[in-house]
């Protein structure tokens, strides 16, 4: 039996309770809602240890072109080759949320009319964010930050609010799966880390509509464009562990003389460096910052790759050059 929208009839879960406690065969209840604050906060109190849970992000780029990708566990398998090849920029604007693509509705108007329903209706229902309009603001302001270092104080200061409520709401906005956070790399390279997590978004057509970004050429003109190709990049690499069941091991890394590495991978004891960069032709220089943390850290050249906005897939100084589209 599938149940949608279950955290709209809370009595329901302790007849569930009760029946899977009589036979606790699983897959008979699939539980579904899109309100994640009320739904997790009823399943604790009742299934706790009697449920599997299964979060659903936007589409992947893999799920839109009906392709299965491999365990991400080395770069070998962390890239794979898709059956069509659709516009990078078309692709960021557009995002992944399923109403856009399987209805054909344009980007601007599902985006606004999500936006209008998720702050006016769910989070005044789920919890207590006070004045709507700041709270929007807020959102756009984060938007702005995308691929940046988060300083609470700074984002706050220009939302108008406290630092604990800007805390409270980053917090809203993970739990919604609106945003992540990508926390800097813990092994200590270089004593003059920086410590403080990047903001990104699990949907770029999202942030892209925060920002103003209405059309596809508006994006490739718009001075974010290297920041939402960043966050592309690093929200596809984080479905691919997530639809095998694993927690992303995905950080990054930077010194504060501005030696940054974009995301660092993290599995079977091995590290694999990854840069990003938006431009469609490969320069030498793009891999200034691999070069560098690869001598910082010993980590092999094999095991470094640059994923860039064009076409071209090849190899450079021992280092995997590849296509947007490969991700």
């Amino acid at each position: 039996m599938i149940i949608d929208e279950v955290q709209q009839a809370p009595d329901l879960l302790s007849f569930i309770q009760a029946q899977v406690d009589h036979d606790d065969e699983p897959g008979r209840f699939i539980l579904t809602g899109s309100q994640n604050f009320l739904l997790m906060e009823q399943v604790s109190q009742t299934l706790a240890g009697r449920c599997g849970i299964l979060h659903l992000l936007p589409f992947s780029r893999a799920e839109l072109e009906r392709q299965a990708r491999p365990n991400p566990v080395s770069p070998d398998t962390l890239f794979f080759n898709p059956v069509t090849r659709l516009s990078c920029w078309k692709t960021i604007f557009t995002g992944f949320y399923p109403r856009i693509h399987e209805r054909g509705i344009p980007p601007e108007v599902w985006l606004a009319d999500y936006l209008r329903t998720f702050v006016e209706r769910d989070l005044r229902r789920m919890v207590n964010i006070g004045d709507p309009e700041t709270f929007e603001r807020f959102l756009r302001l984060c938007a702005g930050r995308t691929g940046q270092l988060l300083n609470f104080s700074a984002l706050a200061s220009d939302a108008g609010v406290a630092v604990d409520t800007a805390r409270r709401w980053i917090s809203i906005l993970k739990t919604s799966f609106l945003v992540f956070l990508l926390p800097a790399y813990h092994r200590n390279f270089n004593k003059r880390l920086i410590k403080s997590p990047k903001l990104y978004f699990h949907d770029t057509g999202l942030a892209a509509h925060l920002l103003g970004i209405r059309t596809e050429d508006q994006l490739f003109c718009h001075p974010a464009r290297g920041a939402l190709f960043e966050n592309y990049i690093l929200a596809e690499i984080g479905k691919a562990f997530l639809h095998h069941r694993r927690e992303p091991p995905m950080f990054f890394w930077r010194d504060q003389t501005g030696h940054e590495i974009d995301l660092l991978i993290e599995d079977s004891h091995a590290l694999y460096p990854i840069e990003v960069k938006s431009g469609a032709t490969f320069a030498p220089e793009m891999l200034a910052n691999l070069t560098w943390w690869n001598r910082l850290s010993g980590t092999p050249p094999t095991h470094s790759s640059l994923v860039i906005g064009g076409e071209q897939r090849f190899e450079y100084a021992s280092v995997s050059i590849r296509p947007w589209f490969s991700v």
